[in-house]
């Protein structure tokens, strides 16, 4: 368990969406489909009909990551997310790419190199592909997932899994949700996001909070306050702790990420950016 450790400090992807789904909600299994079913404002409908207005080709946007440990802060590693045009099964793609690491002087404690993949369909958001390819602590574990969106099936290494309509892996959520009109939402509202990992359907979402000005290292940034569905489990405490502002422009850049754990806290803000789709408004100073 304590990889997980390790990849909760380091890994963005597992901080904004994978944790454990609600124990109310049965995972899917080879023979049982998942049927999510929920108040979210908005419909399945809505969300498969989302198309892309916030990111391209060329974005590169770092992170710095922190833990807190009693009252000190410490710089423990950093996560890289880079887009590249690219074509999958002769359709275009975004390839998308996140490599988390820890810093040198860190990894005598918990050396950890992770690469996340996703394979997203340029028209509909959709993943086609998915690798997971970790090593964290001397633990390493790989994964490679097809989609099947037109089947309803997620084809890992170990099988064959039912998904639900217009299903994520947990590195296209991350931008999938970028492409969310949060301005036509009320505080309160939640979006529902639906992911596939570790052959498991997860249905969560994440709640509108509202807007608020954030000052981080790299500047200071108009940003919209969202707050994924967390259930405690091995590092986080659950219910709706975390706090994720992204830029409020057309680009939805995610700028901090805050939470507490069960043993101190995770901040995780941006450092550095590069060939954003659309003109960076959000920020106001730095």
């Amino acid at each position: 368990m304590f990889a997980f450790l390790g990849f909760y400090l380091f890994g963005f992807f597992h901080l904004l969406f994978a944790q454990q789904a609600p124990s109310v909600v049965a995972p899917a299994s080879k023979s049982q489909s998942l049927q999510v079913q929920s108040a979210d404002v908005l419909s399945t409908d809505d969300l498969c009909s989302l198309r892309n207005t916030a990111f391209n080709a060329g974005e590169d946007v770092k992170y710095k990551i922190a833990f807190k440990w009693g009252a000190l802060w410490l710089s423990a590693g950093e996560v890289d997310f880079s887009i590249q045009a690219d074509k999958y099964n002769n359709r275009d793609v975004f390839h998308v790419t996140g490599f988390g690491e820890t810093y040198k002087s860190y990894d005598w404690f918990f050396k950890v190199r992770d690469k996340y993949e996703s394979y997203i369909d340029q028209q509909t958001m959709q993943p086609y592909k998915f690798v997971r390819d970790v090593s964290e602590g001397g633990y390493t574990f790989y994964q490679n997932v097809t989609f099947k969106h037109d089947e309803g099936k997620a084809i890992s290494l170990t099988g064959t899994y039912d998904i639900p309509t217009c299903c994520q892996d947990i590195l296209s959520a991350i931008y999938f949700s970028r492409c969310v009109n949060y301005n036509k939402l009320k505080i309160n509202d939640t979006v529902p996001l639906t992911t596939f990992l570790d052959d498991k359907v997860y249905p969560l979402y994440v709640r509108y909070i509202g807007k608020e000005q954030v000052k981080v290292k790299s500047g200071t940034y108009n940003c919209i306050v969202l707050k994924p569905l967390l259930v405690a489990g091995t590092i986080f405490k659950g219910g709706e702790a975390m706090n994720i502002y992204v830029t409020d422009d057309e680009n939805k850049v995610p700028v901090l990420v805050e939470s507490p754990i069960l043993i101190g806290a995770i901040r995780c803000e941006i450092h550095s950016y590069d060939g954003l789709r659309n003109p960076m408004t959000a920020k106001t100073k730095g």
